[in-house]
């Protein structure tokens, strides 16, 4: 065979293994979940668009630590949230975090579920970021954004939540309160697949590791 045969054989033979590697599909982010009232209220929202990087956009990816399907895991080091998929795999979200002081962490379960929640600033917040209002009604401009999903630890609430956001550009940082942040779209697929009494677990800072990847599965 010619050099530039074999050449055109080689890069074809590494484009296939490579392929059959990468297991990760990009979940499309469709509003195939929105109601009336989120197209209304997210067609014109008063904030900027931002565009979230390839690696925070929604991915499925293979998972390698053992919790159950459905279960959320939140790795706060890499800014991902996954949830766990039959079969070893899982969805992956890219994520705003808490601050290093702000930051929680620990296993809790969903106590409460809200679709376009009013927020109500807690007196730390008040007091360290304030002044706001006593209560902030539901909408496209609460920081709560488009739903939250209220952590509960031994029945009482955390005060953490996982919620939407008005500030996507964050996503991918540490500079939440100790909540976690996702897209306004991301939350409202993540917030229909998610029951009640849902297990949450929130990694620490320094406790990541190798979580999902989208590579192939290891041996």
């Amino acid at each position: 065979m010619p050099r530039s045969g074999s050449a055109l054989l080689l890069v074809g033979l590494l484009g296939f293994v490579l392929g059959g590697c990468m297991q990760s599909t990009l979940d499309p982010s469709s509003g195939a979940s929105f109601t009336q009232r989120d197209r209304e209220l997210l067609a014109h929202p008063p904030y900027a668009q931002a565009s979230i990087s390839e690696t925070y956009r929604r991915h499925i990816v293979d998972y390698s630590r053992r919790e159950a399907p459905g279960t959320i895991l939140v790795d706060t080091d890499e800014r991902y949230l996954y949830y766990v998929l039959p079969g070893r795999k899982a969805i992956r979200y890219g994520v705003a975090v808490g601050e290093e002081a702000q930051a929680w962490s620990g296993v809790a379960t969903v106590g409460r579920r809200a679709e376009w929640p009013d927020w109500i600033p807690t007196p730390e917040i008040q007091a360290r970021l304030g002044p706001y209002p006593a209560r902030v009604p539901g909408g496209p401009a609460n920081p709560l954004g488009a739903r939250a999903l209220y952590l509960y630890e031994h029945n009482k609430d955390t005060l953490y939540r996982i919620h939407g956001t008005n500030q996507p550009e964050y996503i991918g940082h540490a500079v939440s309160s100790g909540c976690i942040r996702m897209t306004n779209e991301d939350v409202i697929d993540l917030f229909d697949r998610v029951k009640m009494g849902t297990t949450v677990v929130v990694l620490a800072p320094g406790q990541s590791g190798w979580v999902g990847s989208m590579a192939g599965p290891r041996s």
